[in-house]
């Protein structure tokens, strides 16, 4: 069983789960655009039994969206997404960004596109530098 670790920005949240991610989705809609403060959320999808909270359980703060089934997790020092239980309790999500390394699984859709941003299409297509350009 292979193993990958996550944190936060600050690093005071710090979990391991195992690396057998069963859905990895980038979801477009507008709520997670907000939630993330970018084109999209990218998601990965577990048991919720394959977490183990290393530090910082009790810095986490969750928001459920009111009449709608989409929650997100943050660390209350940085605000960076962390992973949270669905609202069911059935699965758990972890933000593919707080990963410290590379989930077993690459992305396998875009959905909700119909809402995707109006800039993400040409913005993929940008210029693009390996550091702040100068």
């Amino acid at each position: 069983m292979s193993i990958v670790t996550g944190s936060c920005l600050c690093e005071s949240v710090g979990f391991e789960c195992e690396n057998s991610f069963t859905q990895f989705h980038l979801c477009h809609c507008i709520q997670c655009q907000k939630a993330t403060g970018s084109a999209h959320a990218s998601n990965l999808f577990i048991a919720p039994n394959k977490i183990k909270w290393l530090k910082g359980e009790n810095l986490i703060k969750r928001y459920d969206v009111p009449n709608r089934s989409i929650s997100s997790a943050f660390c209350t020092e940085c605000g960076s997404g962390v992973p949270y239980l669905s609202g069911s309790g059935n699965t758990l999500v972890v933000p593919a960004g707080c990963l410290d390394g590379t989930p077993n699984i690459e992305a396998q859709d875009n959905i909700f596109c119909d809402e995707k941003a109006q800039w993400y299409d040409k913005a993929i297509h940008a210029k693009q530098f390996p550091k702040f350009p100068e």
